[in-house]
Parts: C-alpha cells; structure tokens; sequence
C-alpha cells in the first residue's frame, strides 16, 4: 500500500497545476479569395468565372436586357468586336423570354443566357460555329 501511496504522489508531483492564465485561440486562417479578373492571353475557361461574375452582377437586375448586358462586359474589358447579342423583343414586340450573348473567344465562344423562362442567368462555352459566330439564328446589331 505504501507503494502504490508513493507512486500516486510522484504522479501528482508530476501534473501541472492549473493556471489562472486563459489562453487565447488560435486565431481562424481563412485561405484568401482568388481574385477573378480577365485573362487577355488566356482561354475561354481562363475567363468564364470572370465572364460569370460580370453577368451574375447584371443579372440582379431581373429587367437587364441585351445592352445591359454587352454594356457590363464591355466596361469590364471584354472585346465589344466579337459579342453578340439576341433580341430582347420577340416579332410580336413582347419582352423575350430569354436573351442569348456571347463573346468570341479564340475558336470558342462564352456564352450567356438570361430570363424567366431559363430561370435566371446561366453560361456555358461551346466551340464558335463553321460560321466564325457563336449564336445561331438573328442577332441585333451591337451599334451603340
């Protein structure tokens, strides 16, 4: 008994006493955001999230149409030379569904889409048509 005494008293020599010092939290590291910006010597997907957050922005404006649009990349560097752009009325003159844009990147295009019938702002890059464009169908002149 006397042993298994002596023992629990080393140990208990051995322990640190608690201490009325608190000790601060690591502080959080947050991996910093990559900042998105136009890519001039890069790809079609080098340049999509870009391409994405311009027209996400212009998006909020549920009434955006196609100018407002091709106005927004243009502003943030986009080449207004290779946009196109569809109507924003159909022939009946009622607002269009959905408006369709793009940007000729290279042999592909960035493509955006945009209304209440696709439910809001979405994109995609496909390869520019046989035809060097990237929209099928009639666009508007980009004149302003």
């Amino acid at each position: 008994m006397l042993i298994g005494l002596s023992i629990v008293a080393i140990l208990a020599a051995c322990t640190q006493a608690p201490s009325d010092e608190k000790t601060a939290p690591a502080p959080a590291t947050t991996a910093p955001v990559p900042a998105v910006a136009l890519v001039p010597e890069g790809s079609a997907e080098d340049n999509k999230p870009f391409f994405d957050q311009v027209n996400a922005a212009t998006a909020q404006n549920e009434d955006a149409g196609g100018r407002d649009f091709v106005d927004a990349l243009v502003a943030s560097g986009f080449d207004k030379a290779a946009m196109e752009v569809t109507k924003d009325a159909t022939t009946l003159g009622d607002r269009a569904e959905s408006i369709q844009f793009s940007v000729r990147w290279g042999d592909s295009c960035l493509i955006g889409q945009f209304g209440p019938a696709v439910g809001g702002y979405h994109s995609t890059i496909q390869p520019a048509l046989g035809t060097d464009r990237c929209l099928i169908g009639e666009t508007r002149p980009i004149d302003w």
